[in-house]
C-alpha cells in the first residue's frame, strides 16, 4: 500500500514539474521570412507597451501576426519576436519580457561605446 502512495506521489510531482517548466518548440525554416510589414502604431496606452507585428511560420508558409499592446511589467522591457539566420537556416525566437529597462541598457551601451572610443584614442600614437 505504501508503494502505491509513493508511486502516485512521484507521478504527481513529476506532472507538476513538467507543467510548470517552460516549453520551447524551436522553429527552423530554410526560407527567409519576408520583410516586416509597415504598421501604423496606435497612440500609446498608459500601462501598455506596443508589441510589433512579425512573420510566423505555420508549418507551410509565413503568415503575418499583427502588432498589439501588451500590459507592461515593472522592471522588464519587451523584446520583440525575431528570426535569426544561422548557416542558411532561420530560427524563430518568440517575443519575451527581459529584465531591466530598455532605455537604461541603451544608455549603458552608449556609455561603453564612448569609453571604448576614449581607450582607442589614448592608445593611438600621437
Amino acid at each position: 500500500m505504501n508503494h502505491r502512495h509513493l508511486l502516485l506521489g512521484a507521478m504527481l510531482g513529476t506532472t507538476v514539474l513538467a507543467a510548470s517548466a517552460p516549453s520551447f518548440a524551436a522553429i527552423e525554416v530554410n526560407i527567409a521570412p519576408p520583410a516586416p510589414r509597415h504598421e501604423v502604431v496606435p497612440a500609446a496606452r498608459p500601462g501598455y507597451e506596443w508589441a510589433p507585428g512579425y512573420w510566423n511560420w505555420n508549418g507551410h508558409r509565413y503568415v503575418w501576426v499583427d502588432g498589439h499592446f501588451v500590459r507592461e511589467r515593472a522592471g522588464y522591457h519587451w523584446s520583440a519576436p525575431e528570426w535569426i539566420e544561422h548557416q542558411g537556416r532561420y530560427e524563430f525566437h518568440e517575443g519575451r519580457w527581459d529584465r531591466g529597462d530598455n532605455d537604461r541598457h541603451d544608455n549603458d551601451r552608449r556609455d561603453n561605446d564612448h569609453h571604448d572610443n576614449d581607450r582607442h584614442e589614448s592608445s593611438s600614437p600621437r
